[in-house]
This record gives structure tokens, sequence and C-alpha cells, in this order.
């Protein structure tokens, strides 16, 4: 079983993927990025967090710090994929302008056609092995065959068929879980995923960043002076990321092979894992928090 699962890894990533995008295309329409024009403010600022600050702070990190090759690899694969479906269902929960929120997972998520690419060599070049060539073509044309396409075909799908786009979209997001978690087992299965072996201080260091992040996304993201509803969606695109993407740049860049094992590759998986956890661990605790605060605004208003 874990043969075939290491066979077809490649495939499992990608289809999760598509499943994600297909989700979150059918509750997106043309309209929604229209919705950027009138909030150009709040839009900007959530394009220069996701496109500029977060790949500086991981570039910080990977300056000040001496951590492996596979979990600098992991940060910045985590820096250069934009926000995910995730994020915006988590704006909804806790309050935040949607319309924002899904515009700019939608234009970041055309945007890194171009920018993750770049953002990746700009940050791992060195890192890898001398006879390593980052794959830019192969990367932007599987960002879009696998993300922009299933965008394209989710949103036809709610044009021609809205009565039946909730639960198509309901179902692609589990089956993308499903993904998501064959994934995890598979690598767990595979001995790739063993947080025991790795030392307590490259862990700490790899926790810094992802609080850092979190911590830069609301506080930075205040200093604009946005609407409280508008610093939700974008600390909500900021810190819960499209760790889907992520996942199949992992098995693009690193594609398993049977019978081998590569530290560099399952660091870079146990790093895009424990982030993910963290950002829907955040995310919950965004929503209750964001949900508080709408309530004393209320009430302080009544």
């Amino acid at each position: 079983m874990i043969e075939l699962y290491i066979e077809y890894e490649y495939w499992v990533a990608a289809v999760q993927l598509i499943l994600a995008m297909l989700g979150m295309g059918a509750g997106l329409q043309l309209a929604d990025f229209k919705k950027v024009a009138l909030q150009p403010k709040a839009a900007s600022v959530g394009l220069v967090m996701q496109l500029i600050v977060v790949p500086l702070i991981a570039l910080g990190f990977i300056l000040a710090t001496d951590l492996p090759p596979g979990m600098i690899i992991g940060i910045a694969i985590i820096a250069a994929i934009p926000g995910g479906t995730v994020s915006n269902v988590f704006t909804l929960m806790a309050r935040g302008n949607v319309p924002l929120s899904i515009s700019i997972t939608a234009l970041t998520s055309v945007a890194c056609l171009v920018t993750t690419p770049l953002i990746l060599n700009f940050l791992i070049a060195e890192y890898m092995p001398a006879s390593f060539s980052m794959p830019a073509l192969k990367v932007a044309i599987e960002i879009g065959l696998c993300l922009l396409l299933p965008l394209a075909l989710g949103m036809l799908f709610l044009r021609f068929l809205p009565a039946y786009a909730q639960r198509f979209s309901t179902l692609c997001v589990r089956g993308s879980l499903l993904g998501i978690v064959m994934i995890a087992l598979g690598s767990i299965g595979a001995g790739r995923l063993n947080i025991a072996d790795t030392p307590a201080t490259d862990l700490a260091v790899l926790f810094g960043f992802i609080i850092g992040l979190t911590v830069v996304g609301i506080g930075l993201t205040k200093a604009f002076r946005l609407q409280q509803e508008d610093n939700t969606a974008i600390e909500m695109e900021v810190v819960v990321r499209n760790i889907n993407l992520g996942f199949l740049l992992k098995v693009s860049l690193f594609p398993l092979v049977a019978g081998e094992t590569s530290a560099v590759a399952d660091m870079v998986l146990l790093s895009l894992l424990l982030y993910g956890s963290w950002q829907m661990i955040m995310g919950v605790v965004f929503i209750f928090w964001r949900r508080r605060q709408s309530v004393s605004v209320v009430l302080a208003e009544g």
C-alpha cells in the first residue's frame, strides 16, 4: 500500500490541489474581482503583505538563522504560496470583509504564476544541490494547470449550474482534505515523518518563523489604519496560506523514488505540515477573537 502511494504521490498532491481550487472557484464570480477597485487601499495592503512582506520575513529568518536546508526550503515555499480558500471561509466566520478576502486570494493566485518561481529561486537557489536548476517553467505550468485552470472551471460551474455550486464546492473541499490526509499518512507510513529525530533547536526556530509571520501579519496590517473587517481579511490571508499548493511544489521539486530517502525532502514536508497545523489553530483563535471584538463594538454602539 505504501509503495502504491509512493508511486502516485505526485498525482495525489496534484488532485488535492485541483479539488481545492475547483471548490474555491465554485464560490467565486467575476464581480468579486471588480470589488477590488472599490477598496484600492485595503486590496493594495493585502497584495503588498502577501507578495512582498511575507517573502522578506522569510528571507530575514533564512539569513539570521542556521536552519538545515530542508527547513529553509520549507519556509521559502510557505512564503512563496498565496492565501488559500480556507482563508476565505475563516474570514467569513470571523466577520471579516469576505469580498476583500476573496479578491486578494484570487489576485495572488493569478500572480503566483509568476511570483512563486521568482520567490523560490531568490530564497533557496543557494541551498539546493549544485546540479539543481529551478524549474521555473515547470512550476509555472503546474500552477496554471492545477491552480488557475480549475479555479476558472469552478467559476464556470457556478455560472452555468448555480443551483449545484454549493454542493459541488463542499464535495471538492472534502476531497482535497482527504488528499492531505493521504499525504500525511503515506509519509508517516513510509517513515518520512519522524518529528522525534528533528533537533529541538531547529523546531524552535521554525516555530519562531511561524509565530513571527503571524505577529507581523497582525501588527503591520494594523499600522495601515484600515477598518477592522478589512484587517481581519488581510490577517487571514497572511496567516492561512495555500498549503495545498505547497504540497504540490514539494513533490515537484523533490519527487519521491521507491527505495530511496531524502532528509531534505522529508524536512520540507514536515515544515509544511507543521505550518498547516498551526494556521488551522490560529484561524480558529482569530475567529473567536474577532467575533468577540465585533460583539464588543456592537454593545458599545448600542
